[in-house]
């Protein structure tokens, strides 16, 4: 039935057409840029600041960097939980980027090592699963076709700040001092915090709960508040922690079993207090279920992508020749590749997802993420090789690490946004930030995975990068193979709801 001449006969406006994109995409665009040009002009010279500075093993450094990028990724289901049931998205997300700023300027400081990677831990958990999912509260409803492409431009601005932050942390830190370079990533933390908190009104409602006004000077008394209990956490933190490291393998793989068994479990246990705390339906527990599958299918592709803050970062610097007409270029320079082959390729996906959405024969999304995986295989064989070929002859032509980098790319434009914005669509309403802090478990795993890899490996006779290529290309098989499964559990609707 034509239902819309009724409402122009009785006056009505014609609805205006959408934009292409929602305004708001732009400040939290700009405002994930910089908070990602701290995060990664950090992750860049940790590493090579704990071996070089602090006087690390290799594969001490990459463990140390595996726990904590690792924990990173823990810390979204606690804040995510935080943001659905009392804070909102926004609010969340002030208090993460000022517990932030406060680790990476503590970064300046050698002995506040550990609180200052505390800090980060923390703050990011507040920040991180708030800021991805009030980019989906820019459109309109679950069905908005134009939701797959403004997360590959959100991602974009999660890149441009990474590719920003290589040349300015990566060269103060290399080449002036390690802690200019870490005293610059607060600064862009600040600058990301300005941006959010001037621009409110063009987000509009979105990271807001029913009734709450935006973030304003008569919040402050609450966000030191929160702030000051999350560096309390921190300092209790840092004292429980050489405890935990010191229980036997099997109490540590027990704890993890548990908090990932309960990582699963809150989202359909807890009700949020918005929805009266019912219970999840048929339909909303299918595609819960699927989300956590797929979470745990892309724990392979980070085990293998983030070999570039650690193994792929040590090979640059030490087995890959850098220097250029008299000038050595610093090794955290390379992690640009993949930053900046997404600011080429981003749009081109973006528009291509956006396109094949609206298709009759869409790609279903789990298919996306397992070609996504073989892809990310391919480029550890790339690797592998190099790695054979430096141990016999020496240090390398950069050309190796500038074709893996450039496979990660196009294997991660396949997974991660597409993932980001799955979990947007496809969660229950009131637990949306909750499951996107689920959603980023697989990187939590994968990151912890990745720096321990090497000493995993130690013994078996397989090398971590043949290692990965393996399971990758083999994971990535196995998803293709479960996809139509997995897409009728995401699409999943209740009875009630599509009459």
């Amino acid at each position: 039935m034509n239902t819309l001449a009724p409402n122009l006969a009785a006056g009505a406006a014609v609805p205006a057409p959408r934009a292409w994109q929602p305004p708001g995409l732009a400040i939290i665009f700009l405002t994930e840029m910089w908070e990602r040009f701290s995060f990664y002009g950090m992750r860049a010279l940790l590493v090579l600041y704990l071996v070089h500075e602090l006087g690390y093993k290799d594969v001490d450094a990459q463990v140390l960097y595996g726990t904590y990028t690792g924990l990173v990724y823990v810390t979204p289901i606690i804040g995510g939980w935080i943001a659905d049931r009392w804070l909102g998205m926004r609010f969340s997300a002030v208090v993460g980027g000022i517990v932030m700023m406060l680790g990476h300027f503590a970064m300046a400081i050698p002995s506040l090592l550990h609180v200052a990677l505390g800090l980060l831990i923390v703050g990011n958990g507040f920040f991180k699963p708030n800021t991805s999912s009030m980019v989906g509260e820019l459109y309109e409803g679950v069905d908005d076709p134009r939701r797959d492409g403004g997360y590959s431009i959100f991602y974009m601005g999660i890149n441009l700040g990474a590719l920003i932050s290589s040349f300015v942390c990566g060269t103060l830190g290399e080449k002036v001092g390690w802690h200019y370079g870490f005293a610059a990533a607060g600064v862009g933390m600040a600058i990301g915090l300005v941006t959010l908190l001037s621009f409110q009104r063009v987000i509009g409602r979105a990271g807001l709960r029913e009734g709450q006004a935006p973030v304003g000077w008569n919040n402050a008394p609450a966000i030191a508040a929160w702030s000051v209990c999350a560096i309390l956490v921190v300092l209790v933190g840092v004292q429980v922690g050489p405890l935990l490291a010191a229980l036997p393998l099997a109490a540590k793989i027990a704890l993890a079993l548990v908090a990932i068994a309960a990582a699963i479990w809150l989202p359909a246990a807890i009700g949020d207090r918005k929805s009266g705390g019912e219970k999840l339906t048929a339909a909303e527990w299918q595609r819960v279920i699927a989300i956590c599958v797929l979470t745990l299918f892309s724990v392979f592709f980070w085990m293998g992508f983030e070999q570039a803050g650690g193994s792929m970062n040590l090979f640059a610097d030490k087995q890959t020749m850098r220097t250029f007409m008299g000038f050595e270029v610093p090794a955290s320079w390379f992690q640009s590749i993949n930053s900046g082959t997404i600011l080429v390729l981003g749009p081109v996906f973006a528009f291509v997802w956006a396109w094949t959405n609206r298709s009759r024969h869409a790609l279903p999304d789990s298919a996306k993420q397992g070609l996504g995986l073989i892809v990310l295989g391919i480029s550890f064989i790339v690797m592998d090789r190099a790695k054979v070929l430096a141990d016999a002859t020496g240090p390398v032509s950069p050309i190796w690490l500038f074709y893996a980098y450039v496979l990660q790319t196009v294997g991660e434009l396949m997974l991660s946004p597409v993932g980001l914005a799955l979990t947007s669509r496809a969660a229950p309403l009131r637990l949306t930030a909750l499951l996107m802090g689920v959603w980023l478990l697989s990187s939590a795993a994968g990151n912890k995975l990745a720096g321990s890899l090497e000493l995993i490996m130690t013994g078996t006779g397989i090398s971590p990068y043949r290692f990965l290529y393996m399971a990758a290309i083999g994971a990535g098989i196995l998803l293709l193979l479960l996809t139509p499964i997995l897409h009728r559990m995401l699409r999943a609707r209740d009875i009630s709801t599509v009459a």
